[in-house]
This record gives C-alpha cells, sequence and structure tokens, in this order.
C-alpha cells in the first residue's frame, strides 16, 4: 500500500505521526534563540597589542607586522587586514567560513607565541581573541549622581555592577565607557629632579625596590604552621611621597621633594554623559549564540535587584537597547504570521465553499509551521526576521498541498463517488504530482549551500525554513489530509445550489471557468502572440533591473541611531569634547530623541582616540518624524552638523543589522606601499568624491596630518658624554608616555601606579631641554645635548589590507543608493587610478559586491537544478522548458512591480518635501504629501533577492499542476491539445487557489507598517507582482508552449525513426512554423489537433 492509501485505512497512525511532529516542533520554538538576523559571523581572530608611548609607525615596524608575518603561514585566511595606531597594534584576521573559529584561535596563538621573543619587551601581553563581527554591545547603561564624582561612579560600577552583569546568563563581556579608573599618579616636575639630580629612572628602580609583595614563605613546628606575609606595597597617596629616591649624605631624597603623589585615574582622556550630565556607560556585549532579547531581559532583572543596593543618589538609566526593536519588529512578524493564515484560510473558504473541505487545509497549516521550529532548532539555527519571514511566505505554500488534496477529492465527491472512495481515487492521481512540486521548491533551494558570502548565509538559513516547511507540509498531505478527507467530507446532493454570499462565488467561480476556457481556445489559436509576450517579458525584466536602484540593505527606522564626531588629528580629548557638547545641543533640541549617551575617546580594541566621540541616541516612540526625516533633509541633523560644527566632521548614523563598527556604508580601500603617494592620491580621489554631488561627508581615514615630534639621538655625542641610548628612550617613553612602573592591590583587585610629567611640564616642544639623564659615570646631562628634535605631519594610524598598506575612504550616498554610487566611482578609478595601486570595496559596500554576485551564481545554478528534476520528473527533456518558461513571467511580475512603486516613492518624496521644506507651500502641496505614499526600499536589495529566489520555486508549482496532469490524460491515448485544454480546465481552481492563497499570505507583509516593515516590505511585493502576474499569463502562455513543445517533439521522434533527407527536415521545421502562425490543422498522433 502506498503512503495515502495506509493513513486512509489507519488513521489512528497517520494523527500519531503528525502529533509527534507538533510535540518535536513545540520544543524546538522553546529552545530557539531570538536574533536579529542570522548568524552571518565570519570565523575572525583579533590579535590586540598595547605599547605605551609608542607612534603608528613604531606599532607597525617593531608589533603588526611581525606578527602578520608569522600568521601568513596559517591555512584558511581569508583576509588579513590591521591598523597601527598610536599606542596599539591591531590585527583581524578573518578565516573561510568553513574554517572552525576554534582550531583557527588556537592556531593564531601558536604563531603569536612564537614571535614573541621579537617583539619589544615593554609591550603588554597580545590578547588573541574569537571576535564576533557584531560583538558591540546590545545595550547601554548609564550611571550618573549630583552628588558622585565620575571616579565614584566608576568605582561602584565596577564592585557593584559589572561582575553581576556578566554573570547573566548569554553575556560575554561588559565594557566601561566614560570610565575614570582609580589609580595612583606620581606627578614629576623636572626642575626639581634637575635641582635635586634625580632622573625618571631613579624613580623607576625605587619603585621596583621599595613597592614590593612577595611571598616570604612559612614558619611551622610540630604543632603549628605560620605563614609569613610581608607588607612591602606601599597604598596610599602619603605613602608614595614618602618614597626615598637617593641619600644625599644625611639627607634622603623623597618623592615630595621632586613631585607629588595623587588619587587619579589610569585614562585622563575618557569622557562621557547621559543627556549631557557626567556619567559613567556599561556596554553589555552578548555572546554570539545567546538571545538577544533574553540578555537584555536578564540584564534588566538584575538591575531592578541591583539598583536598590546602590549608594542614595545614584541613578540607573538605559539609553540605548537593541533588544526593543529586534522583540518588537519579531513580535510583529508573528502577527504577520497569524495575520497570513486567517487569510489563507478565508480564501480557501470562498474557493470551496464548504466548511468541512476547509478544515483539512487549516489543520495542515499549523502542523507544518511548528514542525518547522524543531528542524530549525536542530541545526542550530534561530528564531529571526528571515526564518520567520520564511515561514510567513511558507504558509502560502505550505497549504497548497492540502489544496490540492482536497480539491482533488472533493472533485471525485461532486462526480458522486463517496468520500472514502474520491480520497483514494484523488490521492492516486496527484501523489506524483505533490511529490514533483515538492522536490521542485527544495531543489530551488539547494545552491545556496554553495554561497560563501553574508548574503549566502542568510539565504541558507531562508532554504532550510521553507525547505523544511514544504517538505513537512508534502509528508501531511499524504497522510493527514487524505485521512481528513475521507472521514470529514460528505457526499454532495446532486443539484445543490447555494445561496448569499457563498453561492454568489460559486456562480463567480462557475462563469470565469467559462471565461478562461474561451480564453485559453484564443491563446491555442494566437500561438504566435503568446510567443511574443514571452518574449517581450524577458526584455521588460531586463529593463525594469536595469532601472531599479540596488543596495545591500534597506534602511530601518529602529528607534535609534549613532553619531560620530572626528576632529583633525592631534586635537585632544577637550577639544574633541567640546564639538561632542556641540553635537548634543542639536540631539537634544531635536523633539523626537527620548535620551542619549556621549563618549569621548571609548576604549574600543584599546586605549580610545582622543580625536573621536561618539553619542548613542534613543527616539520616542511616538513620534511624527522616521529616523530617515530626522537624520536627513534640510532640517535633519546631518544638515545642522555639516553647516554649524566647526573644526569637525560630525555624522548621523542609521544603523544597520549588519555591519562592523561605525563606518559609513560606502567604503573604498585604496592600496600602495608608499605612504606619502598612497595619502597624496587618497586626497586627491576624496576632493573628487566631495564635488561629485551624490556623496557626503567624505573622508579618508588615513592622512599624513597628525602633528608628531621626531627626536633624532646624536650617538657619537652620546657615546662621548657616557649617555645609552636605551636611557634616552627609557627616559622619554616614562615622562611623556605615563607608564604604569608599579602595582597595589586593594581588596582584591589590582591598580595601577603611573609615573609622568605633570602636565605644565610637556605642554611644548622646547620643554624637552630641561630633561636630563645619567650618564655612565653618574653625571646629569642634559637631553638638548645628545638630542634634536622637529616637527613632522606623519600618519595617525597606518592601516594593512592584506599586509599591503591602504587608505580607506568612507562616506555617505547622498540622493542615490549604494550601488549607484559605487558605479560612478569605478568609472572614475578606471580613468585615473595610477597602475600601480589597487582598490578594492570594503564594510557594506562589499557585502552587496559579493551579494550579487552570489545571487547572480545561485539563479543559475537553480535554473540548471531545476531544469534536471523536471526532467527526471517527466521523463523528457523538452517538456522542463514548458514549466520554466513561468519565471521570466514571474520576474517581469516582481521587477515592474517594485519599479512602479519605486515611481511612486520618488513622486512622494518629491511632495513630501515641497510640503514640509518649501518656503509657504500651498495648501493642496500637504494633501497630495498626504495622498502620495513614500514606499522606500523598492528596488534591489537582499530581501527582494530573496523574494526572487523564492518565485524560482513557487511559480513552476503550477507548471507543474498543469503538464502532469496534461501527460496522464496524453497517456490515455489523448493528443497534445485536448491534454492540456482538460488540464487547464481541471486545474484551473487549485491553481488560483494556491496562487490567491500565496498572494494573501503576502499581503500582512507587503502592508505592514510596524517595526521593520521597510525591509519586509520589498520581499513581499517581489513575491506578490511575480505571483500575480505569473499565474495569470501561466494559464495561457504554458498550455500554447506545451502544445508547440509537444509537436516538435513528436517530430523529431517520427524523424528519428529513420534517415531523414535535407528537405525532409527543412520541411519540418517549415511545418512547425506553419502551426506557429496557423495553427488549424489536423491531428497527428501525439501532436496538436
Amino acid at each position: 500500500m502506498s503512503l495515502p492509501e495506509t493513513s486512509i485505512r489507519r488513521p489512528v497512525l497517520a494523527t500519531m505521526m503528525n502529533l509527534s511532529l507538533i510535540v518535536f516542533g513545540l520544543i524546538g520554538l522553546y529552545r530557539l534563540p531570538v536574533r536579529e538576523l542570522p548568524d552571518v559571523d565570519p570565523p575572525l581572530v583579533n590579535i590586540t597589542t598595547v605599547y605605551a608611548g609608542a607612534n603608528a609607525s613604531v606599532i607597525e615596524t617593531q608589533i603588526t607586522e611581525p606578527i602578520e608575518e608569522t600568521l601568513m603561514s596559517i591555512e584558511g585566511i581569508k583576509t588579513l587586514s590591521s591598523e597601527s595606531r598610536d599606542q596599539v597594534s591591531n590585527i583581524t584576521v578573518e578565516f573561510d567560513l568553513g574554517r572552525s573559529i576554534d582550531l583557527a584561535a588556537q592556531d593564531v596563538r601558536d604563531r603569536v607565541s612564537r614571535v614573541r621573543g621579537r617583539l619589544p619587551e615593554e609591550i603588554d601581553e597580545p590578547i588573541v581573541a574569537k571576535q564576533d563581527a557584531d560583538a558591540q554591545p546590545i545595550m547601554w547603561i548609564a550611571l550618573y549622581s549630583e552628588r558622585f564624582s565620575t571616579l565614584e561612579l566608576t568605582t561602584i560600577g565596577e564592585q557593584q555592577l559589572k561582575d553581576r552583569l556578566q554573570a547573566v546568563k548569554g553575556v560575554s563581556s561588559v565594557m566601561l565607557g566614560g570610565a575614570k579608573r582609580f589609580a595612583i599618579r606620581l606627578w614629576l616636575d623636572p626642575a626639581k629632579m634637575a635641582a635635586r639630580g634625580i632622573t625618571v629612572l631613579d624613580v623607576q628602580q625605587a619603585l621596583r625596590q621599595q613597592s614590593v609583595e612577595l611571598p616570604s614563605g612559612r614558619v611551622e613546628n610540630r604543632q603549628r604552621e605560620l605563614s609569613i606575609e610581608t607588607r612591602g606595597e606601599m597604598k596610599t597617596p602619603e605613602e608614595y611621597n614618602q618614597l626615598v629616591l637617593k641619600r644625599d649624605r644625611a639627607t634622603l631624597v623623597r618623592l615630595r621633594d621632586v613631585g607629588h603623589a595623587a588619587v587619579g585615574v589610569e585614562d585622563e582622556r575618557s569622557i562621557a554623559r547621559y543627556n549631557s550630565k557626567p556619567a559613567v556607560g556599561l556596554g553589555i556585549i552578548r555572546q554570539s549564540k545567546s538571545n538577544t532579547v533574553a540578555v537584555a531581559k536578564g540584564i534588566k532583572e538584575e538591575l531592578e535587584r541591583l539598583t536598590p543596593l546602590l549608594p542614595a543618589g545614584i541613578d540607573v538609566h538605559i539609553p540605548y537597547d537593541e533588544s526593543i526593536f529586534v522583540e518588537r519588529s519579531i513580535n510583529e512578524v508573528w502577527e504577520n504570521l497569524w495575520m497570513s493564515f486567517l487569510l489563507v484560510i478565508i480564501t480557501i473558504y470562498i474557493f470551496l465553499s464548504d466548511f468541512r473541505s476547509t478544515l483539512v487545509p487549516a489543520v495542515a497549516i499549523p502542523v507544518s509551521v511548528v514542525a518547522t521550529f524543531g528542524c530549525l532548532y536542530l541545526l542550530g539555527y534561530s528564531i529571526n526576521i528571515v526564518t520567520m519571514l520564511a515561514l510567513v511566505l511558507a504558509i502560502g505554500e505550505v497549504v497548497d498541498d492540502a489544496i490540492v488534496v482536497v480539491e482533488n477529492v472533493y472533485r471525485h465527491i461532486e462526480e458522486g463517488m463517496s468520500p472514502w472512495d474520491a480520497a483514494l481515487s484523488g490521492m492516486k492521481e496527484i501523489t506524483f504530482a505533490i511529490i514533483s512540486t515538492t522536490a521542485a521548491l527544495v531543489a530551488v533551494f539547494l545552491p545556496m549551500a554553495f554561497q560563501t558570502s553574508v548574503t549566502g548565509r542568510i539565504f541558507i538559513e531562508l532554504a532550510v525554513a521553507i525547505s523544511c516547511s514544504v517538505t513537512i507540509s508534502a509528508f501531511v498531505a499524504l497522510t493527514l489530509s487524505p485521512m481528513m478527507a475521507a472521514r470529514i467530507l460528505r457526499p454532495i446532493a446532486p443539484g445543490r445550489h447555494r445561496g448569499g454570499l457563498i453561492g454568489f462565488f460559486e456562480r463567480r467561480m462557475d462563469a470565469m471557468h467559462r471565461r478562461y476556457e474561451r480564453g485559453l481556445s484564443w491563446s491555442l489559436r494566437h500561438r504566435g502572440v503568446m510567443v511574443a509576450l514571452i518574449l517581450i517579458s524577458f526584455g521588460l525584466s531586463f529593463f525594469f533591473y536595469a532601472q531599479l536602484e540596488k543596495e545591500f540593505l534597506p534602511t530601518e527606522d529602529k528607534g535609534r541611531l549613532f553619531n560620530i564626531v572626528i576632529t583633525p588629528e592631534g586635537s585632544t580629548s577637550e577639544y574633541t569634547d567640546r564639538m561632542v557638547r556641540k553635537m548634543e545641543s542639536f540631539i537634544q533640541a531635536t523633539p523626537e530623541v527620548d535620551g542619549f549617551f556621549s563618549a569621548v575617546a571609548l576604549p574600543w580594541a584599546g586605549p580610545g582616540r582622543a580625536n573621536q566621540g561618539l553619542a548613542f541616541v534613543r527616539l520616542k516612540d511616538d513620534r511624527d518624524r522616521s529616523v530617515q526625516d530626522i537624520v536627513a533633509g534640510p532640517a535633519g541633523l546631518g544638515a545642522r552638523y555639516f553647516g554649524e560644527i566647526e573644526g569637525a566632521i560630525a555624522i548621523p548614523i542609521i544603523p544597520k543589522a549588519i555591519g562592523r563598527g561605525f563606518g559609513q556604508t560606502f567604503q573604498v580601500v585604496l592600496q600602495h606601499q608608499n605612504l606619502k603617494e598612497l595619502d597624496a592620491y587618497a586626497q586627491q580621489l576624496t576632493g573628487k568624491l566631495q564635488g561629485s554631488g551624490f556623496l557626503m561627508n567624505v573622508r579618508p581615514t588615513f592622512q599624513l596630518d597628525k602633528p608628531q615630534l621626531i627626536l633624532e639621538i646624536d650617538r657619537n655625542r652620546a657615546a662621548a658624554l657616557g649617555v645609552s641610548v636605551e636611557d634616552i628612550s627609557r627616559t622619554l617613553q616614562i615622562l611623556f608616555g605615563g607608564l604604569d612602573l608599579s602595582k597595589l592591590n586593594l581588596d582584591g583587585k589590582e591598580y595601577d601606579v603611573i609615573v609622568q610629567l605633570e602636565r605644565a611640564a610637556r605642554l611644548t616642544p622646547r620643554q624637552l631641554d630641561e630633561m636630563y639623564v645619567r650618564s655612565a659615570s653618574g653625571q646629569l646631562i642634559q637631553l638638548s645635548s645628545v638630542v634634536t628634535y622637529r616637527e613632522i605631519g606623519g600618519p595617525s594610524a597606518i592601516n594593512h589590507y592584506n599586509r599591503f598598506r591602504s587608505a580607506t575612504i568612507e562616506a555617505t550616498p547622498m540622493g542615490v543608493t549604494l550601488g549607484t554610487a559605487m558605479e560612478r566611482v569605478e568609472n572614475i578609478l578606471k580613468e585615473d587610478l595610477p597602475e600601480e595601486f589597487r582598490y578594492e570595496w570594503s564594510g557594506e559596500a562589499k557585502d552587496l559586491q559579493t551579494a550579487g554576485k552570489d545571487t547572480v551564481f545561485v539563479l543559475l545554478l537553480a535554473l540548471a537544478v531545476i531544469y534536471m528534476v523536471l526532467a527526471s520528473q517527466f521523463e523528457s527533456l523538452v517538456h522542463p522548458f514548458t514549466v520554466m518558461l513561468t519565471l521570466p513571467l514571474a520576474a517581469l511580475g516582481a521587477l515592474g512591480l517594485l519599479w512602479v512603486l519605486a515611481q511612486v516613492n520618488v513622486l512622494g518624496t518629491m511632495m513630501y518635501g515641497w510640503a514640509h521644506y518649501a518656503p509657504d507651500p500651498p495648501g493642496f502641496a500637504k494633501v497630495l504629501s498626504m495622498l502620495i505614499p513614500r514606499i522606500p526600499a523598492m528596488g534591489i536589495n537582499l530581501y527582494s533577492q530573496i523574494g526572487m529566489i523564492l518565485l524560482l520555486g513557487i511559480v513552476t508549482k503550477n507548471g507543474i499542476l498543469l503538464v502532469d496532469f496534461a501527460n496522464q490524460q496524453m497517456e490515455q491515448g489523448k493528443p497534445a491539445l485536448e491534454a492540456i485544454q482538460i488540464a487547464g480546465r481541471v486545474r484551473l481552481r487549485p491553481i488560483l487557489m494556491t496562487a490567491v492563497a500565496t498572494v494573501a499570505g503576502t499581503l500582512p507583509i507587503v502592508l505592514g507598517f510596524g517595526e521593520g516593515s521597510e525591509s519586509r516590505r520589498p520581499l513581499g511585493v517581489a513575491t506578490l507582482g511575480g505571483m500575480a502576474l505569473s499565474t495569470f499569463l501561466t494559464l495561457f502562455v504554458i498550455p500554447v508552449v506545451y502544445v508547440l513543445l509537444s509537436d516538435v517533439q513528436a517530430r523529431w521522434q517520427r524523424l528519428g525513426r529513420r534517415p531523414a533527407s535535407p528537405a525532409e527536415g527543412n520541411g519540418a521545421v517549415k511545418s512547425w512554423w506553419r502551426r506557429l502562425t496557423h495553427p488549424a490543422g489536423t491531428a497527428t498522433n501525439g501532436g496538436t489537433k
């Protein structure tokens, strides 16, 4: 017995099999993590090395290059990028997607340990860490108070909050922003040091000898054992002021005689504020596989327990929380899922006009959808926007098989069979069609496993979600659906007529059948017109594709935005802070802002940069303007920053779902080994792009403009005076770099003891003349005797890309999409890029480039797989083309509707600008602005591409239903023309039902206005347009192509039975052409009639 027959005869078995799928799915649903998008992080390993006091050039030559050299021998490296900046070397290794991140990190640690001996001794030990591309805080918690200083807030945050929050399940780490971490500062006065004959190396030696705590063994006898603790470590500024530096005859020279010790902070440059009030921020970084919503919920619950325990007068706020958008957007998609389910059920009921018949597909939908969660859990995926959208779209697909089952069984019941016999007979006709359509749809998604880009990783989860759901739906259609149909459907009374709304729809359906039969007859008589229609659809599809804008991801209104301030190289943190305060004034004046957290020199991958500031802004839920309007436009933050913040670059950035850091979307990387030539061309290209009119906020990340003081040691003079080069370098490193020369332990935590010149003694280069070093004979030698200095412009940071020096130019597209901006810049580079230069795209621009290449590859491979599957199913090399000709029709519908709505968006944007920004606009301008909507993201992007890929599998199902039934009729001896006409007449209702159900399922996505709707809408539009047009045209085009190809196949089969002369071959082709243009003729065996 077949599976359907077994299920009909054994209802308990069929029920239990499907019930087990539901239980399995509910377990997966409960355990699946929740994310915004699939985990698309490539295997990244980061090596961070801190070398206090070193500039970018020293970092590059002494740290970055030796480490890069040894890393290149590791297998599987995709890209190797690095940044060498003042005090920090940061190297990022990206491995191939198939590489284990744990093994990759271990290989990197081994190579770094091998090269450690070649690195300077004074560096902090290199930190090798597995890094997530999205390892950025998902939440910022701000502590601020009118009573406590920032130093005290930092201590409270570290001791009472940080460790507790880091213990919350799913939290990877907690970073501090604007922290003033406790330290002991030893401030030295060069004049007093010279008068007392003291050098900074004497201070260093005194600290090593007099502030030390070592294990001292134990005292033991036969009965007792006492451990010895020697308390030799200094704890307070008063103790450090008594530090003996030198014995001068009977007098002791102490630290207080040449400077003073005081309580201070590790990093004086770091500054943070909450709503312009001094604050300390705690950034919550989640683990890569953890649930964003669950982590945020756990953090908030822990804060509720900890906040009452904090000292009175400390306020705790959350100015930035990514989980809010994630949770709301996921909930919005859940609502879409329920709306799709209801619309599909209503659609089926209208077509079938019978509650019992509707119940069969109504049960199939939840079984298929819920069971899919079990598959996702077993495969290690997550609940995210893509997988949820896949299930919303799959509702229209999982119901198809059940529709085909119930419609075919219902047709046999209408012909007079009992429900039991109708179920057995109907399933014999359609079992192969169900398996065929499911296999074809799953085959579409197989090529996605070969993608290596970020887009490919996203597509894979989409493919798995849809493939699992339709495979499960096929199983349900072969087990539960026929069993239910055999038992709950009832015989139909002869001559039954219905009244009311149901009767109206029945009569409309009968009328539609008659109109379709007339239209199909006309199409079969005018086959040339239908062939021309196919060719026109090809041409129009290419036209619309070329006209549509290209971008990687649509811009979403997530209720938050970043703001970045970049001051000229060499700026102090105080100067940058003044620029950040200007930016804050504009943020505070924006009525839609609910709160913000700003920081200067945020410690990200090492010490923070004094010339960079950030602001994380949370927007109000109830607001009139979208985040796009708040940022862009004549009155937007971008325009105000550009026009009113002088002396700095200030950029508002709308966060994207995928991306690293806070860079702008447009990034092109120039490569050349000579820094001067690299800087010169980067400046030249920057000037061109600034005047291009389609890019704004253009800036190069590399410039030779950072003020640097170059000290050159006269080695001969130094040798003659008995001064070592090491002592000179070490003296400068400590006095001006501020090194931690000792540690102290308080309450189980270790803090730095930092030695440095007082700020007043390091304001100008001339103050170097006041520094002294000790010669081998013990004399003090003035530094100016052995050193000369000059001021130059040097690099603030030196970047490498695959070991080549590089400069990245960042910008934001203005008035065009990212794809258009990339095309225009590529044309500029082709014209004037010097031969010795190379360039590559980076960031979102690179993602867009690789996504386009991957999508083309997947489309071509999917077409090949579909052909092979269909050829195997039909046992024909010809009729797969019959089904596949629905694809250009679907492309025309998808691209055409996107293009139309894109034009509506252009017009709506113009009307909005006229009504809101024009001086004294007429009254009807606002009316037009409300009537003509703005519909962003109507172009080629990640989501519309998902819709296009999905269409490949969806639209072939209708063709398979027609061709499979026509083939069955031909096997019974009917000619092709009659067979396809019968197939069209019989399959019209299930084809329309599945098409309308699919369209109904996408309507909530197309019409949705909740969080994340900007991204989901192009997916729904592409699916709706492609499905609607292809279904309508398929009903007429497929029969024509089926007859034409059957005719060709029959003629070539006859010619193959005997040798044919050239004249006969030419005659066959001419005869086929006559049949195409004049179809009336006599019947042939297997041909037309």
